[in-house]
């Protein structure tokens, strides 16, 4: 027996992680101490999958079993029929404008569909594991097929600018109704078509251009080695070194992140620096104002939303700045905070999670809010919907990707078992909820623009936040308040900065391209102008721009202010819920439900919000700040005491 089980944990870690049943793991790992090596430190990763027996990678057999799953090609030919029907469409658009119309709209839903099931499995394989290479094939083939609809996709939509009664037509059918929206937005949007074949060679040069590009990001940063006190580790394990508790290990992950990056610095600094360059030219070629206009109207928002909410915390920057200050002196540092201190946790509290302890947390916590979030939260963890630990290969940071095409979503994390990470996985787990209350509607209709996609995320958030705080003993308020504001830094003072580093580095493709030493200028000066003297200016992050994906997204660009819009919006909201109390929760699923299907300003304007003078968000920025001070308050005590 001894010699059986020797055999079978010579890869121990492997055999235990792989292995879903917990009866199975205790036995396993029973047997390996008490007959193998009753004396061997038990090993905590192993310990750790033993006694938290969730999966630990997602499950996507409901999408497809794999590449070789007979589906997957069905699919696929049948995205390669839609589009040909949708060619032999737009050749003969004369005739009934209602018949057309509809077979028209038919035919795009069945290629979103499609498309969308197709590429969500492929991305979400490569993002578990970016040196797939198989994965990276059948997104390239994928998008292959999908480019060729561009050209019919366009020509329709330039044949419906041109109906001219569309108001009319769209109230003779209940179909055409549900889509007002969208088909107004199509309108719009044709003034901005590229003619003839213009929009297919704009698909296809993507493949090879951004999308590329961006591919080529996410793999030099997941693969990259760090050195870490004699040893090699991924970049997001080394990040997430930024959340221990030691400050020597805090300093030293800093360092190694930062030395890493010079091995794929000129990679990456080319990668967006192509990307922005096809950006800008695009936009000029489709008579946009610059990429920021284009981003604006693509998220339905108005400039003049954009401008006042960054005027509300432009104006408040030196409380964050003082909630800054007052950290850094509470851990010994004279000059502002050093970058590698701004995740670094405050007070007393020790708490780990495993997954189970989240999921147990997380469901009941939301039981409180909505039935229906809570029994999704729960969904998630028992259907295996995440993704949980970082490992080499894996993409960095964390995402919720919407799977309509089975009624649910797949989430990505990289899971260490702090308060932060529960944070984290509360606020994907928004996006989900989001997904799920927008489910029921037409194809078409499920995409909601970049600032209100943060919406549900954040507001799950500030929901977590609070019970936290309630529940916290004296001992535990400095812990919960800083790990809050941590939070709240990033989302307001952090997204500033990046979307003033975006900003520049656009403006400049105009004239040249950055390379390393202006990127890292850049980053630094916008870092600078948000954080000012609240850090450390020996200490910052001047390869900020190398490790965030938001910047390498091949059709959404300044993807920043929705992080600051989604927070600000959310903690508005949670004030009307303190107020109003359960009549507020359908209010708030209407809301999120109607994103898709009318503007930022309608929606909120519905409800008695007006986002676009500066009175809501300074509200909202306030709420933050009675945070800071109370922070401020508790942080000098304790500096006072040492």
């Amino acid at each position: 027996i001894s010699t059986f089980i020797c055999e079978i944990m010579k890869n121990a870690e492997s055999f235990v992680e792989r292995c879903t049943f917990p009866l199975a793991q205790l036995t396993i790992w029973g047997l390996w101490c008490t007959i193998i090596q009753p004396d061997w430190p038990p090993n905590p990763n192993i310990l750790r999958w033993t006694m938290n027996p969730m999966n630990e990678c997602w499950n996507l057999n409901p999408i497809y079993t794999g590449f070789d799953d007979p589906r997957f090609e069905e699919d696929l030919q049948a995205l390669r029929r839609t589009v040909r029907d949708l060619e032999e469409l737009t050749q003969h658009l004369t005739g009934d404008s209602a018949a057309l119309l509809k077979r028209g709209l038919t035919l795009q839903e069945r290629l979103q569909e499609l498309a969308e099931k197709l590429l969500c499995y492929a991305e979400l394989r490569q993002a578990a594991c970016t040196t797939d290479a198989e994965a990276g094939s059948k997104i390239g083939k994928i998008m292959g097929v999908y480019s060729d609809s561009a050209a019919p996709v366009a020509a329709f939509e330039g044949w419906l600018a041109a109906i001219p009664d569309l108001d009319s037509l769209i109230a003779s059918d209940p179909l055409f109704e549900e889509y007002r929206f969208i088909l107004e937005r199509k309108k719009l949007g044709s003034l901005h078509l590229l003619p003839g074949i213009g929009e297919k060679v704009m698909a296809k040069l993507k493949i090879s251009g951004s999308n590329a590009w961006a591919e080529l990001q996410q793999y030099l940063t997941s693969t990259v080695k760090v050195a870490y006190r004699g040893e090699e580790i991924n970049l997001s394990a080394v990040r997430n070194l930024a959340y221990s508790a030691e400050a020597e290990v805090r300093k030293d992950a800093y360092e190694a992140e930062l030395a890493c990056y010079r091995s794929i610095e000129d990679s990456v600094a080319y990668a967006l620096n192509s990307l922005k360059l096809e950006t800008l030219n695009e936009c000029e070629l489709r008579g946009y104002e610059s990429p920021l206009a284009r981003t604006l109207e693509q998220s339905n928002m108005e400039k003049k939303t954009l401008d006042a909410m960054f005027a509300a915390i432009d104006q408040k920057l030196p409380m964050f700045r003082r909630y800054l200050k007052a950290k850094a002196h509470a851990l010994g540092h004279e000059n502002g905070l050093p970058w590698y201190d701004l995740f670094a946790p405050m007070g007393k509290s020790s708490t780990r999670f495993t997954t189970q302890d989240a999921r147990d947390y997380l469901v009941e916590l939301f039981s409180h809010f909505d039935d229906e979030l809570s029994g999704m939260v729960a969904r998630a963890f028992d259907e295996e919907w995440i993704d949980f630990y970082p490992r080499s290969g894996k993409a960095g940071g964390a995402f919720c990707s919407g799977v309509s095409c089975i009624g649910q979503s797949r989430i990505l994390t990289n899971f260490d078992g702090t308060l932060g990470d529960v944070v984290t996985l509360a606020h994907e787990l928004g996006h989900a909820f989001h997904n799920q209350c927008i489910a029921d509607h037409r194809p078409l209709n499920h995409d909601y623009s970049m600032p209100v996609a943060e919406t549900a995320s954040t507001f799950n958030e500030t929901l977590l936040i609070a019970q936290l705080l309630k529940d916290a003993t004296p001992e535990e308020e400095l812990t919960l308040l800083d790990s809050c504001l941590v939070e709240q830094t990033q989302t307001m003072v952090d997204i500033y900065s990046r979307f003033l580093f975006e900003q520049k580095v656009v403006t400049a493709q105009a004239d040249h391209a950055l390379d390393v030493d202006e990127l890292k200028e850049t980053m630094l000066w916008a870092q600078d102008q948000s954080y000012g003297d609240g850090l450390d200016p020996a200490f910052r992050h001047p390869y900020m721009w190398a490790c965030k994906s938001h910047y390498y997204s091949p059709n959404v660009h300044f993807y920043n202010f929705p992080y600051a819009f989604g927070g600000l919006f959310a903690r508005g909201l949670y004030a009307r819920y303190e107020q109003e109390g359960e009549a507020f929760v359908p209010v708030y699923c209407d809301l999120l439900s109607r994103f898709g299907s009318d503007t930022i300003s309608n929606v909120t304007a519905s409800v008695g919000i007006d986002v676009t003078t500066p009175d809501f968000w300074r509200s909202a920025v306030e709420s933050v700040l009675v945070q800071v001070r109370r922070f401020v308050e508790l942080a000098n005590q304790e500096t006072a005491a040492k």
